[in-house]
């Protein structure tokens, strides 16, 4: 591009990794101007820039975030990037805005009055730090820049069609066109169509006069169509249940207090009356597992011993591209088991015959003599057996799962046994580094963070990818370590003690009886009648696929072959298509149908599900020091490497 032209700039998405992208544009450009240029940056969104679709300030307050305030950011604190030019951490604004309230509403107010570092935000006040932090990055642009904003949506972006220079003509869906050098994908969450299974259920609901709700970020749903009083399914126990479950029951006047009888829980619902009668289902059973109460998003005692830096290091050197189940998750598996027996010596000493020499031997059992799986576990095996009393002894799977294995003669009897699966939870997360369970999980957790780093661009095998770390190892992990707050498990368990919600049972089977015109769920461990309801909610979000997306923009992307699919090799040579797109790393630039780079072209946030692992999770203010540890700020350093190869044409 000539010096004295403008680089113009499209974002495409203007969430999260979308503001990223801007600020990292600024933050470079104000440290090294070229002379002579200008940049122009065209933001493109249907919804406002900085909170974008999910973090809108004006949603329900009842949805949480799943992070504790003192973790996320928008704004990258590496010394060896452009400094910023405003801005800092969720914390940072946190503390400013509970001293000054500058630009806030009451009901904003009046959770930073009670909000702690380490409480739980609502996403609400989440996405007016993102609204103010952008606001204040507008307020000093540099020289040179200008930024508009489109309220709208980009329906396509095609190469100029002379051909006489690098660059897009992005059609938006009011008509306009931009032209422009560069195309930065931010989409964020697209909206997917629906499986097979879905889309019958949605026909069913249309000719039989039901109520289904489809995947949809919860935000988006007007929940005052669900009838009161009336039985309602909801398929999926993860952390969209919880707000689900909220809105049906705080959502329609009810209250949590303190239970005031020993036995009955920590809390006690007063039901408003109109709430549904809710009857929750998921693969499972049960809900994830809910989140310890730690001072940091890591637990302190735990200190990664074979799963580190070092013996990563050590299949680089070897030249070993690792496989997951053969080397990596041996080394995690053996973090988890160091961390719940060495946390149960320290806090129920009663529960080991002779802990120190327990720990000793336990110590040597775990050494990574030879990588022979059935080695090294029937060794601790044996070693447990011997030492610790069968009540606490680590089932690891078995925490993912706690229904596993067990029948029920009754709905009744099952949502008993659930409700005190949940009081237990709960009672563990209050007990935090003391409880060897969470502290299991916490090793489990801060290897995730080590993992992110190791996998990415390739870092494994594709077979590993695919039926290791994405096939197994992801939703296992999830359940224990990305579960919601303690609260809500809390709250979970006084609604079904209050006979507000109740549960279908483990690998739970749908249909729709047109007969009777309702829908069914039944689960095979559960001796008693199928549940009916006129309603059935999918309790998830849209599925991340970008095979199965409806976005017009990428629609158009992969049908003119600019982008293309991932397709990994399974087992046997079999090629599967991935969830994200197919691209060049560093920065991100998608390959096209032809294989060939699609130049001026940048991906960034959940599209890269194919070469990223938890592209989801915002950026960690202040992340622990070392290599293993750099998924904290990835996100920041792509939107960095993104708008310095843009500020170099």
């Amino acid at each position: 591009m000539a010096k004295s032209q403008t680089n113009r700039v499209a974002l495409i998405g203007a969430g999260p990794r979308g503001t990223s992208v801007l600020e990292r544009l600024l933050a470079n450009w104000a440290a090294d101007t070229p002379q002579g240029t200008r940049l122009h940056i065209d933001v493109v969104d249907p919804f406002p820039a900085g909170s974008g679709h999910v973090w809108q300030p004006e949603q329900s307050r009842l949805y949480l975030m799943n992070t504790q305030s003192f973790y996320p950011t928008l704004i990258p604190e590496d010394p060896r990037l452009a400094p910023p030019l405003a801005g800092g951490s969720f914390e940072q604004w946190r503390q400013a805005r509970r001293r000054d309230g500058e630009g806030l509403n009451h009901a904003e107010k009046a959770e930073l009055a009670t909000l702690e570092a380490n409480n739980f935000p609502s996403r609400a006040l989440y996405g007016r730090y993102l609204r103010q932090t952008l606001a204040g990055l507008l307020d000093r642009l540099p020289d040179g820049v200008e930024v508009t904003f489109h309220g709208t949506s980009a329906v396509a972006a095609r190469p100029l069609a002379d051909g006489t220079a690098d660059g897009f003509d992005v059609e938006l869906a009011n008509g306009d066109t931009l032209t422009v050098g560069s195309v930065v994908l931010a989409l964020g969450h697209v909206e997917s169509r629906l499986n097979p299974e879905q889309r019958s259920f949605k026909r069913a609901a249309e000719e039989q006069g039901l109520l289904y709700f489809p995947p949809a970020p919860p935000a988006d749903v007007d929940w005052q169509t669900v009838p009161d009083n009336q039985s309602v399914l909801v398929r999926g126990m993860g952390l969209n249940f919880f707000d689900v479950m909220g809105q049906l029951t705080e959502g329609r006047g009810g209250k949590f207090v303190d239970a005031g009888a020993p036995g009955a829980g920590v809390l006690e619902y007063r039901a408003s009356g109109r709430e549904p009668k809710i009857i929750a289902a998921s693969r499972r059973g049960t809900p994830y597992r809910a989140k310890a109460g730690l001072d940091g998003y890591y637990p302190s005692s735990i200190t990664m011993r074979y799963l580190t830096e070092d013996a990563v290091d050590r299949f680089r050197a070897a030249g070993i591209q690792p496989g997951f189940d053969h080397d990596l998750w041996p080394l995690l598996h053996r973090d988890a088991l160091w961390a719940y027996y060495s946390t149960l010596a320290r806090s129920q000493p009663a529960a080991i015959k002779d802990p120190a020499q327990f720990l000793a031997d336990l110590e040597d059992a775990l050494q990574v003599h030879a990588h022979t799986t059935t080695h090294w576990e029937s060794s601790v095996g044996d070693l447990v057996e011997k030492h610790v009393v069968a009540s606490r002894r680590l089932n690891l799977r078995g925490l993912a799962a706690p229904l596993a294995g067990r029948t029920f003669a009754s709905r009744r009897e099952l949502d008993s046994a659930i409700t005190a699966y949940l009081d237990d939870d709960a009672r563990r997360s209050a007990l935090g580094e003391a409880d060897p369970v969470k502290m299991a999980i916490g090793a489990l957790h801060t290897g995730r963070a080590i993992l992110k780093s190791v996998v990415a661009d390739g870092g494994i095998t594709d077979e590993s990818w695919l039926s290791g770390l994405r096939g197994w190892f992801e939703s296992f992990v999830e359940g224990l370590a990305s579960g919601a707050p303690a609260l809500r498990s809390e709250q979970l368990a006084a609604l079904a003690r209050a006979g507000v919600v109740s549960f279908v049972g483990p690998d739970p089977k749908f249909s729709v009886d047109r007969f009777a015109k309702v829908f069914r769920a039944v689960s095979p461990w559960v001796h008693d009648e199928p549940v009916e309801a006129p309603t059935l909610i999918e309790a998830m979000s849209p599925a991340n696929r970008v095979g199965m997306n409806v976005s017009p923009l990428l629609e158009q992307l992969m049908a003119d072959g600019l982008v293309r699919a991932k397709i990994m090799m399974g087992g046997e040579g079999v090629p599967v298509q991935t969830t994200g797109l197919d691209v060049e790393p560093h920065p991100y630039r998608p390959v096209a149908a032809n294989g060939s780079i699609t130049r001026n072209l940048y991906v960034l946030g959940l599209q890269l599900s194919a070469v990223q692992w938890g592209t989801a999770i915002a950026a960690e203010a202040r992340p622990r020091t070392g290599r293993a540890y750099a998924s904290g700020q990835r996100t920041l350093r792509d939107a960095d490497e993104i708008a310095r190869s843009i500020l170099a044409r």
